[in-house]
């Protein structure tokens, strides 16, 4: 095995490169004999010595084997556990050039995707904070924790490898990455994490296993707001069957809250499937079991598992330019499609004269009405359909005609039949809201039987991180 390890690592080519840029997914770009090379971690302006691992016919995957001269770009990541976690991918690279390369990634998807041009490409939308945004984080315990060169290399027998609590490690479902701190999440998530493993390993309780669907102990999930500065706290667990698990509950009921006074609201759920999505039976152990969030003038109810926009410090101003792409008026109706617990849909409203919400999640729906009601805001519907069915276009058949629609679609963008749907409807202006440039340009490029590009607006909702989401303004063509 050694021997063959040792042929394979003689022929491996290593070869010096110049990385050009950053393509999409954060992976820097560099040509060399009319190849273009990925390169993981690296930065414009680096000259390095790559080892190719990978070598097709018109490109070739390379790793960083050693930085020839460092780009003057390359900064120091500020997180210890940046580069394994695969988070925050671009701490290694200054802020502002983030959003230069995120306005470059949209223009890139409508330039080469799309295939259609754009009247107007604005600057990347800047968020106030760059660390510290999240209002929440989900951190996984693992029964197969992925040990890091420092832990290989140790001594020392306080390395617990059947247990971690922190984040997933890139394309190994299985495998977690021990965290002491997250930068991009709330300031107290590494006491908090700190506490509850120590008492976890005290006890002795088991971490979930993936692979068997064993363990009890499943996620921490951290959420907060900014409005009313509260802080939720989920722990997540499986049936309890040991008396050390049993103990664990009573020191979460009990002791954490003391710990942490600051919290307002602690719940521990119960996950009783093999899913590994963090749902759970909640049960209220501090609080009311919701946080309240505020939002251009309107309140939003947050519970324990429900979506809301995760960046709340650049949130007013994102929606903000999505009302403006709208040109909304009095007299007129909106459909928002995907409309999850209302985040567009309710501020919209104080606008038009009625809006309808569509959205699968029958969860987010109950959200979106309680929070209508919250806010009396009376001249909106919501509705939970799958937009991807065909009863989702009898639905919509039913509503009024709309004078703007606006869709914000998860990452695989919006189903052939509805994109039909909304050409055949033709309303006068359209906004389109996307997580993934990629399948917005694709989209748009088949809107654009009928309608035009304003303007697309990219925002960098996720700093540090190569995730871009992208407001564009479409209107009908004039016959």
């Amino acid at each position: 095995m050694s021997r063959r390890t040792s042929r394979k690592r003689q022929s491996t080519e290593q070869i010096e490169l110049t990385i050009e840029a950053i393509g999409f997914e954060g992976i820097a770009i560099a040509r060399h004999e009319n190849i273009v090379h990925f390169v993981k971690k690296a930065v414009p302006g680096d000259v390095i010595l790559a080892e190719v691992f990978s070598k097709k016919s018109n490109f070739a995957e390379a790793r960083i084997k050693e930085i020839i001269t460092p780009s003057p770009l390359r900064q120091v990541p500020i997180c210890n556990h940046f580069g394994v976690c695969g988070g925050c991918s671009w701490q290694n690279l200054p802020i502002e050039e983030q959003r230069k390369w995120k306005k470059q990634h949209v223009a890139d998807a409508f330039e080469r995707i799309g295939k259609i041009s754009i009247g107007e490409l604005t600057e990347t939308l800047a968020s106030p904070r760059t660390l510290h945004y999240r209002n929440k984080m989900e951190f996984s315990f693992g029964a197969s924790r992925w040990l890091t060169d420092d832990e290989m290399s140790s001594s020392e027998e306080e390395v617990h490898k059947n247990f971690a609590l922190g984040l997933h490690i890139p394309g190994r479902f299985d495998k977690v990455l021990d965290v002491d701190n997250c930068y991009i999440a709330h300031e107290l998530s590494g006491k908090i994490l700190k506490k509850i493993r120590e008492q976890a390993l005290a006890l002795g309780v088991s971490a979930y296993n993936a692979r068997q669907h064993s363990g009890f102990l499943r996620n921490v999930i951290l959420r907060n707001t900014t409005a009313t500065n509260e802080i939720m706290v989920i722990l997540l667990t499986s049936e309890p069957v040991t008396k050390a698990d049993e103990q664990m509950i009573e020191w979460f009921e009990q002791e954490f809250p003391i710990l942490f006074g600051e919290l307002t609201t602690i719940i521990h759920a119960v996950n009783r499937t093999t899913s590994p999505v963090a749902v759970g039976e909640p049960r209220i152990i501090k609080g009311n079991g919701f946080i309240t969030e505020k939002v251009l003038g309107v309140e939003f109810r947050i519970t324990p598992f429900s979506f809301f926009q995760t960046n709340p410090w650049l949130l007013g101003q994102f929606l903000s330019s999505i009302l403006h792409s709208a040109n909304l008026a009095s007299s007129e109706n909106i459909w928002d499609l995907y409309c999850g617990t209302g985040s567009i849909t309710l501020p919209a409203s104080k606008f038009v004269s009625k809006s309808f919400g569509v959205e699968l999640s029958d969860g987010s729906i109950e959200d979106a009405k309680a929070n209508a009601a919250r806010n009396k805001i009376a001249n909106v519907e919501f509705f939970a359909e799958d937009l991807h069915k065909p009863s989702a276009l009898r639905l919509l058949q039913s509503f009024p005609s709309p004078d703007v629609i606006i869709i914000d679609p998860p990452r695989a963008g919006v189903h052939q039949t509805l994109l039909s749907h909304i050409l055949e409807v033709s309303a006068p202006r359209l906004v389109y809201v996307s997580c993934n440039p990629s399948t917005q340009a694709r989209d748009c490029s088949l809107l654009a039987e009928k309608y035009e590009i304003q303007n697309v607006q990219p925002v960098d909702m996720f700093p540090h991180t190569y995730h871009v989401e992208s407001i564009a303004q479409l209107t009908l063509r004039q016959k």
